[in-house]
């Protein structure tokens, strides 16, 4: 294997994290004997911008692919479905463009510590903490992006899971009463390295909440489950049109109005003090974006939509109810050295002030 100068975009792909290596050896001979038509010269790099999930782009020659596989350490249970997503992404592209196509999947971790997946690879840019350079010259750029990240939630959701093949994929009777008690275990399951009682009561009482004003679902579709601005790719100089989103492995049929409270939960808002609980977000720099505030994007969804949005505040507290446990999943790998990323050690300082935004959306 050949080693990658730093070429590429430093925000998009980089020399691969020390401790998250692989067997590239084995790797790249799975890979040669089931992807034939794969040819040249084997190198790595990887997409360090993720919190959870690893991820390569993995070239023969001039051929990219991707391959994602699990973090390492302990895993929640369900948590970080290679087969899931692999199965989800080998059919929803045909009738949503915007999935990248699975190609593999190898439930053998003999082969590098863990089951995987490969992908298609799609060039484009992902927007973080800024609007990207090749946007930068155009008009409302950051308002045009949030647009289409709305607009790309909603075409999901028109999806019938059946005309894919995915009718199976969950159960959508009883599924927010089996979303609540399965984070209600994550979080369980992880609260020991908390280290502040008052956070954990809390988190509790979060949860509590969430499940007495619990909604009557409306309707069953295909649910991301993690739907953001940056699990969604633009072409460089395109903010009007989502070209591909990632990161399906929690991938489901069920409640979609779930994928619009998380990606309110994550959204930037003008019109409240970014240094205030009731507007954090998971990147801060996303409050200079532009984006439009989140009852714009109530508005845009409801335009696409015959879906009542009266509720959607309990969806918001909720998905922000969600993202205090995976941090707090995080932060727990970090505390028990499962990761070396330092990233992931910053990430309980977060949990108590989202869960009192979580509060604060279900306080009548």
């Amino acid at each position: 294997m050949t080693s990658t100068e730093n070429s590429e975009p430093r925000s998009e792909l980089a020399p691969v994290r020390a401790g998250e290596g692989l067997d590239w050896d084995r790797l790249e001979k799975y890979l040669r004997a089931h992807l034939p038509d794969l040819d040249g010269e084997f190198s790595v790099l990887q997409f360090p911008r993720g919190s959870a999930n690893l991820t390569y782009r993995v070239m023969f020659g001039d051929t990219p692919v991707v391959v994602r596989r699990p973090p390492f350490g302990t895993l929640a249970p369900g948590a970080h479905d290679m087969a899931r997503e692999f199965r989800v992404l080998s059919r929803l592209y045909a009738r949503y463009p915007r999935a990248p196509r699975a190609l593999l999947h190898c439930a053998d971790p003999e082969v590098i510590g863990a089951e995987f997946f490969v992908n298609e690879y799609r060039d484009g840019v992902v927007v973080w903490d800024a609007v990207p350079e090749s946007m930068r010259h155009l008009d409302d750029a950051g308002e045009r992006i949030g647009l289409a990240v709305i607009d790309a939630l909603a075409d999901l959701h028109e999806v019938d899971p059946d005309t894919v093949g995915l009718g199976d994929l969950g159960r959508p009777e009883g599924y927010l009463d089996r979303q609540l008690r399965g984070w209600q275990k994550r979080w369980a399951a992880a609260e020991a390295e908390v280290g502040e009682v008052d956070t954990v009561t809390l988190v509790r009482d979060v949860a509590a909440r969430l499940v007495a004003r619990k909604p009557v679902s409306q309707r069953a579709g295909i649910v991301h489950n993690d739907y953001k601005v940056d699990n969604c790719q633009f072409a460089a100089d395109d903010p009007n049109r989502v070209t591909s989103v990632f990161d399906w492995d929690m991938a489901t049929v069920g409640d979609t109005l779930v994928d619009l409270g998380t990606l309110l939960n994550y959204w930037p808002d003008s019109t409240v003090d970014p240094s205030s609980d009731a507007a954090f977000i998971a990147v801060p720099g996303m409050h200079a974006l532009g984006l439009p505030p989140r009852q714009a994007v109530v508005d845009r969804y409801a335009q696409r939509s015959t879906l009542d949005l009266d509720e959607i505040g309990w969806y918001e507290a909720f998905g922000c109810w969600k993202t205090v446990v995976i941090l707090q999943q995080l932060y727990a790998r970090y505390v028990r050295g499962e990761t070396t990323d330092p990233r992931m050690g910053e990430r309980g300082a977060a949990v108590a002030p989202l869960a009192r935004r979580a509060l604060d959306l279900l306080t009548p």
